[in-house]
């Protein structure tokens, strides 16, 4: 049977060709999310500390803290408020990652960790800093991700910056021949689009004059100044920053403490949960939004630690323990809420500042996954079974975009290591190499 149509097989030809070309260009501004391994954190620590071993030395504090201040399950999520049915099991979870691979990120910091020293000094540690991580990349003790923080790209401290940049990547390549996997150079305090496009410049001389492929130097820019947020036009400055990195850059991040002291918000009401990070983290999701370029929030600045010091050949009293063990407790709630918040918001990593904060790291976000693995399994093996079609199940409406959604809740936690590919598979019905393929259409597409 031939069903009657009004209109040719190309409607307004003469304009097609100005859509297409829209259309392809779009596409390539907006890729999508790739599908590498995003980072859960980066924890940060000075130019001038950094050692080969340094991953696994903070893993070790974070497990001497979990054992001190929450021995069991049971303690840590009385601690912190993980549900009581899965707090074994992530504090399991918990123990072996900090055994296993303790730091996702590490950014060796010659910026706000680091301060102002003479150049010489600078110099010295930023050389020492790039042995280092050669060092480490021949012992296999790096993290999966690793980097460099520099200073801004002011007038004031750009020559220092591309200095310091200079002398690390050049003791690097000097002992190592190459790069780590996952080396990244953090960019803070932009403030206009002319220092991306400047600094991806000079990392493609840096290149040329140290004989690396073509683009393996990429970069992340750090937002935490409201001029970057609504330029002095009334627009949005994000969107032209993808642009301007020129392909280089890999993600953003939120620099919470600076941003809100920009906005004169007082030391006392810099939180993570303050309004105008809320405005400033939707204006990044929604200036990056398809760009590929990972999100990353920041950090919690309580720290988890004891308040009292027992003095030499002495011990602590019993009021004083328990004093330590609150004020433990109190940051690590705190820190726990952070992340659970910058989750909830979809930010999927963060900074941390303090090896105590791994546990409570992997903790909140194991939960974050676990807690839903039920229900949005039996959703999305609901939904492909009726093969796309919306569909109600319980009082929740799914249509074709939550598909994809349900499909990137287990995609993030397996990169997260929350779950277990076969644990993802169990719940769902859905093959490994589904997963793998991580597009709700293609897996609807390969079961017609």
């Amino acid at each position: 049977m031939t069903i009657p149509v009004s209109l040719p097989a190309e409607p307004a030809a003469p304009a097609l060709e100005a859509l297409r070309n829209a259309n392809l260009a779009f596409a390539r501004r907006y890729p999508g999310q790739g599908s590498g391994r995003q980072p859960l954190h980066t924890v940060y620590g000075g130019g001038h500390l950094f050692r080969a071993d340094t991953a696994g030395r903070l893993g070790a504090v974070a497990l001497k803290a979990l054992d001190e201040y929450a021995p069991d399950g049971t303690e840590f999520s009385r601690a912190v408020g993980i549900p009581a049915g899965l707090a074994n099991t992530i504090y399991e979870r918990v123990t072996a990652k900090l055994r296993r691979e303790p730091v996702e990120d590490f950014r060796i910091d010659f910026e706000d960790g680091y301060g102002n020293r003479p150049d010489a000094e600078e110099d010295a540690h930023a050389a020492a800093a790039g042995a280092e991580v050669a060092k480490g990349l021949a012992t296999g003790t790096l993290p999966p991700f690793v980097g460099i923080r520099i200073k801004p790209l002011n007038e004031e401290l750009r020559p220092r910056s591309i200095r310091t940049l200079d002398v690390f990547l050049t003791a690097l390549i000097r002992a190592a021949g190459k790069l780590p996997e996952g080396f990244v150079v953090t960019l803070p305090k932009v403030t206009i689009s002319e220092q991306v496009t400047w600094f991806a410049a000079v990392l493609g001389e840096t290149e040329r004059a140290l004989r690396l492929p073509a683009g393996s130097l990429r970069f992340e820019i750090m937002i935490e100044t409201p001029q970057i947020i609504v330029d002095r036009t009334g627009r949005s400055a994000l969107p032209a920053l993808v642009e301007a990195g020129d392909g280089r850059i890999s993600a953003a991040h939120f620099g919470t403490y600076d941003y809100t002291a920009g906005c004169n918000i007082t030391a006392a009401h810099q939180t993570m949960g303050h309004p105008a990070c809320e405005f400033a983290r939707q204006m990044m999701q929604v200036g990056f939004a398809g760009t590929g370029v990972w999100l990353s929030d920041g950090s919690t600045t309580v720290m988890p630690v004891p308040v009292h010091r027992a003095a030499a050949g002495a011990g602590l009293t019993a009021e004083q323990i328990a004093a330590n063990r609150a004020s433990v407790h109190n940051a690590w709630a705190l820190h726990y809420a952070d992340v659970r918040r910058s989750l909830i918001q979809g930010f999927y990593q963060g900074w941390d500042l303090h090896p105590a904060q791994l546990a409570t790291r992997y903790a909140a976000v194991y939960a974050f996954f676990l807690e839903g693995l039920e229900a949005a399994g039996q959703r999305l093996r609901n939904f492909v079974a009726k093969a796309a079609q919306a569909t109600l199940m319980g009082d929740v409406f799914d249509d074709a975009a939550t598909g994809q959604g349900l499909l990137n809740y287990f995609l993030r936690g397996i990169n997260a290591g929350a779950i277990t590919e076969a644990e993802a598979a169990a719940r769902t019905g859905l093959a490994l190499e589904e997963f793998r393929g991580r597009s709700f259409g293609r897996i609807l597409e390969g079961r017609k």
